[in-house]
């Protein structure tokens, strides 16, 4: 029925768009008699060519948790407050980009570094497609500038670590036993008001099994943290078993360079030049401070068009 109900939105976008092409042939044969509506006739085809290039980019997907909703975690990498701040760099760049494409956003957890910036966070980004979209910006992603944070402003390479998951459908996808949960709570060690200080309303999760453990403190309510915590470890349980797959296919096909602290993807250099770089496809720009803002099509559409994520 899952399924079902997935297919049924994919026919009903194709159904929109068909009927939007009659709508037009209509309005085409009236301009005939009427030249002032083929201004309106213009911008309609131009909508309609976007939307069907959007439509048929979406048919390139072959993963077959693409159109899911999306789990994305950033770690800030050594380097204290620089890579801190890099960290909430990103944590930006992708609420921007989700915006852009009219995508939910909720922070479900993030922990606050020392000085500025984030240690790490998690973030749900929620929409058609989110997770085919996202998932080519899986990896390390490098900072190369002048850092805010010295006194002799030095120039600074900072790493961050970028995780995107599909979410998971609870009791579908992952099954959680609960004998196989340790649940522990503890105070909120954060900012947050002396409520988050006084009370144990965070929570941690630890899976016996596999050993994942997942923490979550950003909420005041012990049960709402424990709800996300667990929204997370779902999600992370099925990253695991597709890793599993991932890495019988290698033992088939030969080996697949993972995307860990010793691979980075892309490099956004902004001294002594702008530049960011795709390290994968080649793809790259000079104007880094639009990337910054949320301007990642170029890189995601490269990614996927090259085929490097596409499971055979």
């Amino acid at each position: 029925m899952r399924r079902l109900s997935e297919l049924k939105k994919v026919v009903e976008r194709w159904r929109e768009l068909e009927k939007r092409v009659a709508d037009l042939d209509e309005l085409a044969s009236l301009a005939e008699e009427d030249a002032s509506l083929q201004a309106e006739i213009q911008s309609e085809v131009e909508a309609v060519a976007s939307r069907l290039d959007e439509l048929e980019f979406q048919m390139a997907f072959s993963g077959e948790y693409d159109d899911r909703n999306a789990i994305l975690a950033i770690h800030a990498g050594a380097g204290g407050t620089e890579s801190q701040d890099w960290a909430e760099m990103l944590m930006r760049m992708y609420l921007r980009w989700a915006e852009r494409h009219g995508y939910r956003t909720e922070i479900l957890d993030v922990s606050p570094g020392e000085e500025a910036g984030v240690k790490s966070v998690v973030i749900a980004i929620s929409g058609d497609y989110a997770n085919g979209y996202l998932r080519s910006e899986h990896g390390v992603h490098r900072l190369v500038r002048l850092s805010p944070f010295d006194a002799d402003h030095a120039r600074h390479t900072s790493f961050a670590l970028v995780e995107v998951m599909p979410e998971a459908k609870a009791d579908v996808d992952v099954k959680i036993d609960p004998a196989d949960l340790k649940v522990e709570t503890f105070r909120s060690s954060g900012p947050g008001g002396q409520h988050m200080q006084k009370t144990s309303s965070a929570v941690r999760l630890t899976h016996l099994p596999t050993g994942l453990v997942v923490t979550c403190q950003s909420e005041r309510s012990q049960y709402r943290n424990k709800e996300i915590a667990l929204r997370i470890l779902q999600a992370r349980l099925l990253e695991l078993e597709l890793a599993r797959r991932e890495e019988e296919k290698a033992t088939l096909k030969g080996e697949r360079v993972a995307a860990g602290w010793g691979n980075q993807i892309r490099s956004y250099v902004l001294h002594p030049y702008k530049m960011v770089k795709d390290h994968r496809t080649g793809y790259q720009t000079s104007d880094a401070d639009a990337v910054l803002d949320g301007e990642l099509d170029g890189f995601i559409n490269a990614y996927l068009r090259s085929g490097l994520g596409r499971e055979e």
